[in-house]
């Protein structure tokens, strides 16, 4: 009989920065998206807790606590991951045109490869993206893939209904998109290397914004694209991934990477600050192991609440749903400028 673990972060590009470089999101938001009325550009017509969060210098002390808080979270799921030893790892994270684009776009893909090698600093120009462990344009990550678990996963999945598709090699980009590679880079935010092999089950988690938006922020066609899967489906999908792997001679680790809603989804919000009572909401359904709850929420309140990201949660949700588990919370982080709430949590 299998041993399961359940684990969820954020895979927020935030952190890679150091926070004395460059511009937060809420900044680079105001000084590029012409979207936002004139006077909502104005601190004083900000939510209070917005303004005292950006305080007086844009923001910079709080994005030093907020990263303090991030990375003695991002340990303890570690020293949980470390403790638990997985044969392997499920990470379910959202391909954001990465390899989900025109020619294919599946709701969900495992990624069943023997190994994945990632190169996550390199700007393609020969410099380096800065980042916070001051790591080179050609430093490399080797990962190893798990196809053995990978195959297992996907069969048993299809043997429960669950038509799932699966790929042996990148369509388009090489490696490992963000979502997946940040999450290892951020569980291994110390360096000491990530040996636990890696299966990736991808979603399409930005629907109707996945061509539309193709990565970013900006709408690059006035046409929706179809729908990404609901809550409920991705919920469907963790069950059917959990009860597969009972049945396995594997100790697994499920982790769902995501913050929640984001700003630059949240039309209602003028792009500037996420739905934190909606997030509240969901974190308060989760906590108390109202699982179902989420299985009610429509792909419209989704994207009502920019929350699309939070599909990654439902599949784990669906999971822990299924075997029982409790939430544990690590950190739970409300923010305004920072473009989207953050939540760690274990769940056993």
């Amino acid at each position: 009989m299998a041993e399961i673990l359940g684990l969820g972060l954020t895979h927020s590009p935030s952190f890679i920065r150091p926070d004395e470089d460059g511009e937060s999101s809420l900044k680079r938001t105001l000084r590029t998206n012409d979207r936002i009325p004139a006077e909502m550009k104005n601190p004083l017509n900000w939510p209070e807790p917005m303004r005292v969060e950006f305080g007086e210098d844009e923001g910079y002390a709080s994005a030093v606590r907020l990263r303090e808080r991030m990375v003695a979270g991002f340990r303890e799921l570690r020293k949980e991951l470390d403790a638990f030893n997985p044969d392997f790892v499920v990470i379910w994270g959202d391909d954001q045109y990465e390899n989900f684009k025109e020619d294919i776009i599946p709701p969900f893909c495992v990624l069943a490869y023997d190994e994945f090698n990632c190169q996550p600093f390199d700007n393609g120009n020969g410099s380096a993206r800065r980042n916070v462990w001051d790591e080179g344009a050609d430093t490399v990550f080797n990962f190893k893939g798990h196809k053995h678990g990978a195959r297992a996963l996907v069969s048993g999945m299809i043997d429960r209904g669950v038509d799932m598709s699966y790929a042996y090699q990148p369509l388009h980009e090489p490696g490992l998109g963000h979502a997946i590679l940040n999450t290892i880079l951020y569980l291994d935010y110390d360096r000491k290397g990530f040996d636990y092999p890696v299966v990736p089950m991808l979603v399409n988690c930005y629907g109707s914004r996945v061509i539309r938006n193709q990565g970013g922020s900006e709408e690059r066609s006035p046409d929706p694209d179809p729908p990404g899967p609901s809550p409920k489906r991705c919920m469907q999908i963790g069950a059917a991934a959990a009860q597969a792997l009972q049945e396995s001679p594997y100790r697994v680790a499920l982790i769902a990477s995501s913050s929640w809603s984001h700003a630059f989804l949240t039309e209602k919000n003028w792009w500037l600050y996420p739905d934190i009572e909606s997030d509240r909401a969901r974190f308060e359904e989760m906590k108390a192991g109202e699982y179902q709850a989420w299985a009610g929420i429509s792909t419209a309140q989704i994207e009502d609440a920019g929350q699309q990201e939070l599909l990654n949660w439902a599949c784990l949700v669906g999971a822990v749903d299924e075997l029982g588990y409790k939430a544990e919370i690590v950190d739970w982080y409300e923010t305004y400028i920072f473009n989207s709430t953050k939540c760690l949590a274990v769940f056993r």
